[in-house]
C-alpha cells in the first residue's frame, strides 16, 4: 500500500486525561481526535488495544483479538443508561497524572459489575439484540476468551500454567463442568468486550470522519498467560503438559546488556504454514477492525528471531532460529490485498530482514536519537532517511528526547547541537523539526515530545517488569498554543492532509508559545 506524506502523535488511550484514573474512550477521547484534527496531523498511533495482565503491559494480553476493558467510558455508560449517577458516587480519589493500576482496575471493574446489572434488569433493551450479534460475529475467538478468563478469576487469577491437568489440556468434560457452573462469569466477560468494541468503533469512525488514521500494533509474539496459547497449544512450541519448551526474547542490545527475555511462546511454523496461515489471517482481519494501518513489532522477528530454552534467567543464552519469511506474507497478502503495514525492524538487523522488508515494500522505521553516537552517515539521521520509511523522535520504549539528551554523554550533546545548529534549549521540538523537515513519508513523535517533557514521563523501560504504561498527560496539554504550533510545522513542511491544503488556509501565526509544565510522576501525598 502507499502511503501519503503525513504526520502524527504516539499516544495510548490510557495515556489521556479524564476521572476514573485512566485514559477511556470516552469525551477526552474525541477531544483528543479533534486536537489531532486542528494541529494537522492525520495519525494517531496507539499501542496494542487488548486487556492488560501482570506488569500492566500492552505487550503482555490476555488476547491477541480482545480489547482492554479499562478502557471503557463510564460516561458513555452513563448516557446510555447503563450506569447511573448513584453509581459514580463512590469514586475515589485518583491521581491526575500517572495510572495507578491497583485501584483504577478495582473501580473499573466494579462500575462493569453495575453496568452489567443495569443491562439484565433492562430485557426490552436494543442493546440485547447488538449483544447478540456481538457474540455471534465473534464467537471464533470470543467463547474461548470468556472462558479461559472466568477460569483464571475462579483459580485465583494464577497464570493457566499452574491450572488443574483437565483445564490446562482443555478435557471436554471438564470445560462442559464448568459452563454449567460459572455461566453468569462467562458472559459478563462477553459483554465488557462488546462494552469496549461498541466504544472504540464509534471513535474510531469519529477519528476517520476527521480525516485521521490510526496505527495499531501487531506484536509478532502473544503472552504464554493468554487464551490464544491456551486454546490453540498446537501452534506453539509446548510439551506434553502445555508449557513452553523455548520463548522469546532479544540478545544483548542498546537497550539491555543483558537482552530482553520476553517470556512468549514460540510459534510452530510448520503448523501455521499446513492451515494456510488461517490463525494469523484472522488475527490481521481483527486487528483491521480497530485499526486503519498495522505495525508489525519486532519484524525482524519474521525473518530470524532469538529462541531462548525455557527457564534461563536471562536473554543472554539463546539461538537465532529461521522464521517463516515470505512464504507468510505471501498467504496474508493473498488473502487480505492492499495491507497497510510498517514493519518495525529495529534491532539486531541482518540482510535477510532487510531483503524480506523490500520485498513486500513495507516502509520501516527510524529513530531519530538512535543517531547520535556515530556519524554524519548514520542511518538514523533524517538526511539519510529513504522516503518509504515511518520516522520518529523517539517510540514508547525511548526516553522523551528531552529526557534523553539531558542524560546523554557531552560528545553525543555536542554532535546533536552541531547537526541541528541550535543550542538545545528546545531540544525536543527540535528534533520534531528536523524528523518533519525529512523525506520519510510518515512522521510521528510521542505526545511527551510535544509537551518538551523530561524522564519522569517516559513510557516504559525495556527489560523492566513493572512501574512502566502509567503516564498521563493533564487536561491542559491540548492546548490551542501546541496545537497551532504543530499545525506550522505540518504546513512548513509539507504534511497537511489534503482537506487542509485544498482549503488553502494561512499559516497559522505562533507567538509566544510557553511549553507545557508537567508535574513529576509521583503518587499524591
Amino acid at each position: 500500500m502507499a502511503f501519503k506524506r503525513a504526520s502524527g502523535i504516539i499516544l495510548h488511550p490510557t495515556s489521556l486525561p479524564g476521572p476514573d484514573g485512566i485514559g477511556d474512550l470516552g469525551p477526552e477521547a474525541y477531544r483528543w481526535v479533534d486536537f489531532l484534527a486542528g494541529s494537522g496531523c492525520s495519525l494517531w498511533q496507539v499501542l496494542p488495544l487488548g486487556p492488560t495482565g501482570y506488569g500492566d503491559s500492552p505487550y503482555q494480553c490476555f488476547s491477541a483479538f480482545a480489547g482492554n476493558p479499562y478502557l471503557v467510558s463510564p460516561t458513555i455508560l452513563l448516557d446510555e443508561g447503563l450506569l447511573t449517577r448513584e453509581d459514580l458516587a463512590d469514586r475515589p480519589a485518583f491521581p491526575v497524572h500517572m495510572v495507578d493500576y491497583g485501584p483504577v482496575i478495582t473501580w473499573k471493574l466494579t462500575l462493569l459489575e453495575r453496568a452489567f446489572k443495569h443491562f439484565e434488569e433492562n430485557q426490552k433493551s436494543p442493546l440485547h439484540k447488538e449483544f447478540k450479534t456481538f457474540q455471534e460475529e465473534n464467537a471464533a475467538w470470543l467463547q474461548d476468551f470468556a472462558l479461559f478468563m472466568a477460569i483464571k478469576e475462579d483459580l485465583g487469577s494464577g497464570s493457566w500454567e499452574v491450572w488443574p491437568l483437565e483445564l490446562r489440556r482443555r478435557d471436554p468434560k471438564a470445560l462442559k463442568a464448568f459452563i454449567k457452573k460459572d455461566a453468569a462469569a462467562i458472559t459478563i466477560h462477553m459483554f465488557r468486550q462488546f462494552l469496549f468494541f461498541r466504544q472504540w468503533k464509534a471513535l474510531k469512525a469519529y477519528a476517520n470522519k476527521k480525516g485521521i488514521s490510526i496505527i495499531g500494533d501487531i506484536p509478532i509474539f502473544i503472552a504464554f498467560d493468554s487464551a490464544d496459547a491456551w486454546s490453540h497449544t498446537e501452534l506453539f512450541l509446548m510439551d506434553d503438559e502445555a508449557r513452553p519448551t523455548v520463548v522469546a526474547g532479544v540478545p544483548p542490545d542498546y537497550f539491555s546488556p543483558t537482552g530482553q527475555l520476553w517470556g512468549n511462546p514460540l510459534y510452530r511454523w510448520d503448523a501455521h504454514e499446513k492451515t494456510g496461515y488461517a490463525w494469523w489471517i484472522e488475527r490481521f482481519k481483527a486487528t483491521l477492525q480497530l485499526v486503519d494501518i498495522i505495525r508489525l513489532d519486532h519484524f525482524r522477528g519474521f525473518a530470524g528471531y532469538w529462541e531462548i530454552p525455557a527457564g534461563m534467567p536471562t536473554a543472554e543464552i539463546g539461538q537465532w532460529v529461521q522464521g517463516p519469511g515470505a512464504p507468510f506474507f505471501e498467504a496474508i497478502l493473498k488473502a487480505l490485498p492492499g495491507l497497510p503495514i510498517i514493519a518495525e525492524d529495529l534491532g539486531e538487523i541482518t540482510v535477510d530482514v532487510i531483503a524480506l522488508r523490500e520485498k513486500f515494500g513495507f516502509p520501516g522505521m527510524k529513530i531519530f536519537q538512535f543517531a547520535f553516537d556515530s556519524t554524519p552517515d548514520a542511518p538514523f539521521l533524517p538526511h539519510n532517511y529513504p522516503q518509504n520509511c515511518v520516522a520518529y523522535t523517539g517510540t514508547h520504549d525511548n526516553d522523551t528526547s528531552k529526557g534523553w539528551y539531558n542524560n546523554t554523554a557531552d560528545r553525543e550533546k555536542d554532535f546533536i547541537r552541531r547537526y541541528l545548529a541550535r543550542s538545545g534549549e528546545d531540544i525536543a521540538w527540535d528534533m520534531i523539526r528536523a524528523v518533519w523537515n525529512s523525506v520519510a513519508v510518515m512522521t510521528l513523535a510521542p505526545m511527551q515530545d510535544l509537551l518538551s517533557l523530561d524522564t519522569s514521563a517516559r513510557m516504559n523501560f525495556p527489560g523492566r517488569a513493572s512501574g512502566n504504561w502509567s503516564w498521563r498527560m493533564w487536561p491542559e496539554a491540548m492546548s490551542d498554543g501546541l496545537k497551532m504550533r504543530l499545525r506550522e510545522t505540518n504546513y512548513l513542511y509539507s504534511r497537511l492532509p489534503d482537506a487542509m491544503k485544498e482549503r488553502r488556509e494561512p499559516a497559522p501565526k505562533v507567538l509566544n508559545y510557553v511549553p507545557f509544565n508537567h508535574p513529576p510522576l509521583s503518587k499524591p501525598d
